[in-house]
């Protein structure tokens, strides 16, 4: 178990990376483009550094299909604490640390557990005596996304999906997949709708044989008309949303139509390998011939002096406009926003001075060996939302960095002051790393990965998301490529 989670950690699904790079061959959207291959280049980076795909290292998610023979002679903890103990050991590991995101007590103190356990266990019982595991490592960005509908019987599926997705906002990360499940009860539903994700990426082979179920028939309909809603990679507007569109069923009640979706991010990460009681299983390291070339093209870019930026400065960048920063920047995530919005309201000094800076989403990995800061790719943004107007009001801050979409909310109050958001893309955390040249803290500490940091950075790319008039890009982008798509292949 625990090497099965360093494994992904590090190395995303052949099936994934392939499709991802066809993806990118025919994507005629230059943002969207621009993000798959930071995606990509961070992929390969990561397979070859041995360091994680994303800073969210995921809650762990455990498919067990025990045989009724299989003999536990030697056991002395429960299934579910052996899943546990290899959890416990892939998160410490001190080659690879990975973040540590559970939080015990969920509705009150919501403490870390440390360890990032306990997992998520689905234990069936089947013939034979072998033991079947499928192990997945979700992160919370594309878990908060899942939606549940109990429809009813005469309504259509594919309705209900086409008008949910665009409520999903981009903090999902796509391009990656859609898991549904549909039947059985609520909870049935939603298991399914996850362990179809697991499945492999095999939309284009559908295609092209044609396909011999109702259900491959429902795939490739949502698949060509989820991705005509032209969200594109990250929400900013393409021709690829998804990769592929997974569907499990299961008989249920007459009077019910229960239907679950989950979408799987660009950080797609899960293993499939099976115990037979010979000793333990190796998986083999994907080649590193499976991923493209590519070098990340910043030859159009502006760079930005954080040190001396001014309100004046924002004002003149353009929706979309890719920017290279440079000079000390700010984090502080879903914590620290509370902790210091409760601090002004009690009208207490702040520990930092956010005068004309820009504070970054983030809550990094650990370093390791020479590294100043582990991966430390952007969070969702609309989280934050509801902190935005009180921190541009009584902070003076001038910009935001994150991943995603903002809500109306914020968007308002980021014309209303000429701040702006900028985006950087999800699922490019080892990347995005590489540009960080120091890091210290500031403020927090006992937040651990959600403390304030102060980082240097030198050409860390991020696109401006939301500019000082409000307009964002999550808005133009899609509205763009809907229109656009029409007359443009999904599928070559």
């Amino acid at each position: 178990m625990a090497d099965a989670l360093q494994y992904i950690s590090y190395y995303h699904p052949v099936d994934y990376i392939t499709n991802l790079a066809k993806a990118y061959d025919r994507e005629e959207s230059r943002a969207a483009k621009d993000a798959i291959g930071q995606i990509l280049i961070n992929s390969r980076m990561c397979a070859e550094g041995h360091r994680p795909i994303c800073q969210d290292t995921g809650i762990v998610t455990v498919f067990l299909k025990i045989g009724m023979d299989v003999r536990w002679d030697d056991a002395t903890m429960t299934v579910e604490d052996m899943v546990n103990a290899g959890v416990r050991m892939a998160y410490l590991h001190p080659d690879n640390k990975l973040r540590a995101s559970i939080l015990a007590d969920p509705a009150g103190k919501r403490k870390n557990t440390g360890d990032n356990t306990p997992a998520v266990v689905s234990i069936s019982l089947v013939t034979g005596t072998k033991v079947d595991v499928t192990v997945a490592a979700k992160g919370g960005g594309s878990e908060a996304k899942s939606k549940f509908a109990m429809l009813n019987p005469s309504d259509s599926i594919i309705d209900w999906v086409l008008k949910t997705v665009p409520t999903m906002g981009a903090g999902w990360c796509p391009p990656g997949m859609l898991g549904i499940g549909i039947g059985g009860t609520a909870e049935k539903a939603m298991l399914m709708a996850k362990e179809a994700l697991m499945d492999p990426i095999d939309i284009t082979e559908v295609i092209a044989r044609g396909p011999s179920t109702f259900l491959e028939e429902m795939r490739v309909e949502l698949y060509r008309k989820v991705n005509e809603l032209g969200i594109g990679a990250q929400g900013l507007g393409g021709l690829t949303t998804v990769l592929d569109v997974k569907i499990r069923d299961y008989p249920t009640h007459a009077a019910n139509l229960p239907v679950a979706m989950i979408p799987n991010c660009a950080a797609t990460r899960h293993a499939h390998f099976v115990l037979d009681g010979s000793g333990p299983v190796a998986l083999d390291p994907p080649s590193l011939e499976d991923w493209p070339t590519l070098v990340q093209d910043v030859s159009t870019a502006r760079r930005v002096d954080l040190d001396t930026i001014s309100r004046a400065d924002v004002g003149d960048w353009k929706p979309g406009e890719v920017l290279l920063l440079n000079g000390k920047l700010l984090t502080g995530r879903d914590a620290a926003h509370k902790r210091m919005t409760d601090m002004l309201r009690r009208g207490e000094k702040l520990p930092v001075d956010f005068t004309n800076r820009f504070i970054y989403y983030v809550g990094p990995v650990d370093p390791v060996r020479e590294e100043v800061v582990g991966p430390a790719g952007p969070t969702t943004a609309t989280r934050m939302d509801q902190f935005t107007r009180q921190m541009l009001e009584e902070t003076a801050l001038l910009g935001m960095i994150g991943k995603a979409e903002r809500g109306p909310a914020a968007i308002e109050a980021i014309r209303d002051h000429k701040a702006v958001y900028l985006m950087a893309v999800g699922g490019a955390a080892y990347l995005v790393s590489k540009a960080i040249k120091a890091s210290r803290v500031l403020a927090f500490e006992d937040l651990g990965m959600e403390a304030i940091y102060e980082f240097e950075v030198k050409d860390m790319p991020v696109t401006v998301a939301v500019d000082s008039k409000g307009t964002s890009v999550h808005q133009t982008g899609p509205r763009e490529w809907q229109a656009r798509i029409a007359g443009i292949p999904i599928l070559n």
